[in-house]
């Protein structure tokens, strides 16, 4: 299965490449996308499964709307309202959200003991 991660910005990307392997690709918006931005974006993922992951915030809402249009048969993963976007979200969480997804096999688990499980 060839997967792509779409996020808004470099340290989102960052903070998901700890989680996850370098088989996963994951794209930036870096910011609100236009119309150019958008159709990159769609060239470069191509034909591969889409996973769209911005902050639970006014700016990601908005961004995800334009990417749902976009990708209209994309997963949508989400965090937690309260975190400081995907970049602030704690690993486990972060974990948490992409085995939802169904993305188990691409997940760098830590060491069960490292954190606290979340209900």
């Amino acid at each position: 299965m060839s997967i792509a991660i779409i996020v808004e910005g470099k340290n989102d990307k960052s903070r998901l490449r700890h989680v996850l392997d370098s088989g996963i690709d994951i794209c930036c918006t870096f910011g609100t996308p236009s119309s150019l931005t958008l159709h990159q974006l769609q060239q470069k993922v191509g034909d591969r499964d889409v996973y769209i992951f911005t902050d639970n915030d006014a700016s990601g809402k908005k961004i995800r709307a334009l990417l749902r249009d976009t990708f209209p048969d994309a997963e949508h993963i989400y965090t937690r309202k309260g975190y400081a976007g995907v970049e602030g979200t704690p690993e486990d969480y972060l974990i948490q959200q992409l085995e939802k997804a169904g993305l188990e096999a691409h997940i760098i688990y830590p060491d069960a003991d490292s954190y606290p499980a979340y209900e």
